[in-house]
């Protein structure tokens, strides 16, 4: 229990009245941490901390990599900028040692700041101090983990520079004939037969490496720890991040496995503004980026660049590619969905050459002054269109429906129709692709007067619906002729169900096995219900171990 004397020994309060110091001490939290627990994490609420006894280690994270700041001692404090800006904490403050940190809530420390202003003076005079020190911090150039040469055009470069985009590795970027190649590649430039080459921060150089070597040179976990969990999550998205949050808080072993990075196609998103809690919007990265934080902070195990072979459901084991066997009591599957493909003449030719199947935000830059067309009208594609109208000259969306407000929320509507740089085009689609080494230009038809017209194209982006790629799954696990799974009152009335009791809600054909976000069979295709469920995934694993579980 805090005392007056254990508050008084902190500098910034020794001048306060006794009855003052009376009042924090029964107002204030007195937190007793173990080394290397956590007073507040990145991002955590605002409030004013002071240290009494032990080591705290200031730290953050730039670009996955976790960075020592500064300590603090007793007798200092610290949240003074949050209370100072009425922001979350831009750092963690983390206990190098046992220590004790007492803890004032803002209500609290405002209240103290119009009673005293000596105390108000001291934490602005702190907070302008830590300021330009934070200032200091973005002066810095970043430190670039990946030096890539590469052609735009070529596929193995664009999968390498997706891959490092969207697993937040900071890279550089170089086309084997820029002027400032020989600058910035040390020593003997890579010959066109070894590109994309790579140079990692540690002077490695890769010629045309595999993402899962990749992976495991910049320290991203693509092994398992384990040889059996409480519950393994098939997909990295929005379900499976959910899943990972509220499995490893809860108490169970828990891994997930992703092919290529945490996020899914919401990751890839430039903004989503209908997320509960982001009144500003969120985009895709941000949101798997703090989940993912979050996920692995509470000690699930993510995996990176690998892939189920075949799963075993008689006795749970899941055969990764690679020839690893991971036990698992409970499965949770979250792939979530791929984009159907056009079959157009020469479109196979062009993928990854000026056409893509949805939109890496990576992409945007090469479209600076360009005309570039996106397919579809969904929020997807309005989201996307959005996003590259602040590079392209201009963006015309394609669509064959003669609306957009059939497909679209109406909010995006409003500010496509507000940006002069993007055009809608209905009852239109593309019939014909060119181009020598990249696409150039396309053929798009109009569907009322049947007239196809030729356009100049920087860039072409599909968005027409997608669909579950679960042809890798058991035939004892049912799905619907489109590949999603059925989960619930659906595997009952597909005769799929021989249990004794009644399946859970996103429990599939075979207990044990759940299903949640875009590859269960539902009609509601929103992030949020992919966070909602893959939750409620785990309260059923939990129910099926205490009940069922082996």
């Amino acid at each position: 229990m805090l005392t007056i004397d254990d508050i008084r020994a902190v500098p910034l309060f020794a001048t306060l009245a006794d009855d003052e110091l009376e009042h924090l001490a029964h107002t204030s939290a007195d937190l007793h941490l173990c080394a290397g627990e956590f007073a507040v994490h990145e991002g955590g609420e605002r409030a004013l901390y002071a240290v009494l006894a032990g080591k705290m280690e200031v730290i953050k994270t730039f670009d996955g990599v976790e960075r020592t700041l500064g300590w603090r001692l007793p007798g200092t404090i610290f949240g003074e900028v949050p209370l100072a800006l009425s922001s979350p904490f831009p750092g963690a403050y983390r206990a190098a040692q046992p220590s004790r940190v007492m803890r004032v809530d803002a209500r609290r420390y405002y209240a103290l700041a119009a009673a005293s202003p000596d105390v108000a003076v001291k934490m602005g005079a702190l907070a302008r101090e830590r300021i330009g020190g934070l200032q200091g911090l973005s002066a810095e150039p970043p430190k670039i983990r990946v030096t890539m040469v590469g052609s735009r055009w070529d596929n193995a470069c664009t999968a390498l520079r997706q891959f490092l985009a969207r697993n937040q590795i900071s890279y550089d970027w170089i086309a084997p004939d820029a002027p400032e190649l020989p600058a910035r590649w040390p020593g003997t430039c890579p010959a066109e037969d070894d590109c994309p080459a790579l140079r990692l921060v540690d002077g490695t150089v890769l010629n045309r490496p595999a993402t899962r070597e990749l992976a495991q040179l910049l320290g991203l976990q693509t092994q398992p720890r384990l040889a059996e969990y409480d519950t393994m999550i098939i997909g990295g998205g929005p379900a499976g991040l959910a899943a990972a949050v509220y499995g490893a808080s809860e108490g169970l072993r828990t891994i997930v496995l992703e092919r290529e990075a945490p996020g899914g196609q919401a990751g890839t998103s430039s903004r989503i503004e209908n997320y509960l809690g982001f009144p500003n919007g969120v985009s895709g990265d941000e949101l798997a980026s703090r989940a993912l934080q979050q996920a692995r902070r509470l000690g699930a195990e993510i995996l990176v660049t690998r892939s189920v072979a075949r799963i075993d459901v008689e006795d749970r084991q899941v055969h990764l590619d690679g020839g690893d066997v991971i036990r698992a009591k409970t499965i949770i599957l979250a792939t979530g969905v791929t984009w159907r493909r056009l079959l157009i003449d020469g479109f196979d030719r062009f993928i990854g050459k000026g056409i893509y199947y949805g939109a890496s935000r990576s992409e945007a830059s090469a479209t600076h002054g360009l005309d570039v067309y996106l397919i579809g009208g969904g929020n997807s594609a309005g989201q996307a269109a959005l996003y590259f109208a602040n590079h392209a000259r201009m963006v015309t969306l394609l669509l064959r429906g003669d609306s957009l407000e059939k497909s679209m929320s109406r909010y995006l509507v409003e500010q496509l129709h507000g940006k002069s740089n993007v055009a809608v085009q209905l009852r239109s689609e593309v019939v014909g692709a060119y181009g020598d080494t990249h696409l150039s230009a396309i053929d798009v038809r109009d569907a009322l007067s049947a007239q196809v017209r030729r356009r100049d194209c920087g860039g072409l982006f599909v968005f027409i619906g997608a669909d579950a790629q679960t042809d890798w799954l058991p035939a004892e696990i049912a799905r619907d002729a489109r590949g999603y799974v059925l989960t619930g009152d659906d595997v009952v009335k597909a005769g799929r169900w021989s249990h004794s009791r009644d399946p859970y809600l996103l429990e599939s054909s075979v207990p044990g096995v759940f299903a949640c976000g875009d590859v269960r069979l539902s009609p509601v295709k929103r992030v949020a219900s992919a966070v909602g469920e893959g939750s409620m995934a785990i309260a059923f694993a939990h129910k099926y171990l205490q009940q069922d579980g082996r």
